[in-house]
């Protein structure tokens, strides 16, 4: 891949020389002169270890770079979207009998 094509927040499929024995989905944060700083996303089991090592960040050269699968950024979306939702909880009323307890 060529540096023009690499662009912040892309996310690509890369493999490591060294760190990393499978390949795996990174998101670019920082571009170099000939690499890329990419945030791990998506690897495989076997490297948990290095990936937590190395803080769930790499450097990668671009020539170890590609396009991810349009599938698999969109499996990785639909695991990000949460179905979480945060609802306000109103404060109890003390009642009179609480009132009564609590001046006493």
């Amino acid at each position: 891949m060529k540096k023009t094509e690499v662009k912040i927040d892309d996310i690509l499929s890369a493999k490591s020389e060294e760190e990393l024995t499978k390949p795996f989905l990174g998101k670019v944060e920082k571009i170099y002169e000939n690499s890329a700083l990419l945030k791990i996303i998506d690897f495989d089991e076997a490297d948990e270890t290095a990936v937590s090592d190395l803080n769930k960040k790499i450097v990668v050269n671009f020539k170890n770079l590609k396009a991810a699968p349009k599938r698999k950024i969109k499996e990785i979306q639909a695991k990000a979207k949460s179905d979480v939702k945060v609802e306000k909880i109103a404060k109890a009323k003390k009642t009179t009998d609480d009132a009564d307890k609590e001046s006493k």
